[in-house]
C-alpha cells in the first residue's frame, strides 16, 4: 500500500518561510481557521502564548502549512509543514526539496530566487542533467533543474 505523506520543515519563523516558499512553488498558504483558535483559547485548550498575528491574521505560533493546488487521490493534501524550533539551523541537509522548472528556465528561476533572498551555493551536472543548488531564507538546501 502506498502512503500519502507530507514534508516537514524545522524553521525559526514558520509563517515567513511559508509564505517564501507558497510563492517560490506556486502553492497556497494554508488558512488557519481565527476562529477556532479563539475558541481554543477561550476554552483553555490553549494560552495566547500559542498564538501570534501574522499578516493581520490571528494563528498558531509554532507552525505553517503549504499546500499543492492538487490533493492526493485519497483527498489528503499534497502539504509541506513548517514548524518552529528554537534552535539555529547548524549543518547541512539530510533531506531537502528538488523542483525542476526546465532546463531553459533553470538560470532565471535561480536569479529570481537570489533576487528574493534564496543564496546561490553552487551548481553541478551528471551526464546530461544539471542543477542549482541554493538555500532559502533559513538556509535550507533546495535544487532547482
Amino acid at each position: 500500500m502506498a502512503y500519502d505523506f507530507q514534508v516537514v520543515v524545522d524553521s525559526s519563523d514558520p509563517h515567513t518561510l511559508a509564505d517564501w516558499w507558497a510563492e517560490t512553488l506556486e502553492w497556497q498558504v494554508e488558512q488557519q481557521d481565527e476562529a477556532f483558535i479563539k475558541d481554543m483559547v477561550a476554552r483553555g485548550f490553549a494560552t495566547d502564548d500559542e498564538t501570534t498575528t501574522h499578516q493581520g491574521r490571528l494563528v498558531w505560533r509554532t507552525g505553517a502549512a503549504i499546500r499543492h493546488p492538487e490533493p492526493y487521490s485519497s483527498g489528503k493534501p499534497r502539504r509541506v509543514l513548517f514548524q518552529h524550533v528554537p534552535e539555529a539551523k547548524t549543518v547541512k541537509n539530510r533531506l531537502h526539496l528538488d523542483f525542476w522548472v526546465g532546463a531553459e528556465q533553470k538560470d532565471a528561476v535561480r536569479d529570481a530566487l537570489v533576487a528574493r533572498g534564496a543564496t546561490f551555493l553552487w551548481s553541478q551536472s551528471q551526464g546530461p542533467h544539471s542543477w542549482h543548488t541554493l538555500a532559502d531564507i533559513e538556509g535550507n538546501e533546495f535544487c532547482v533543474s
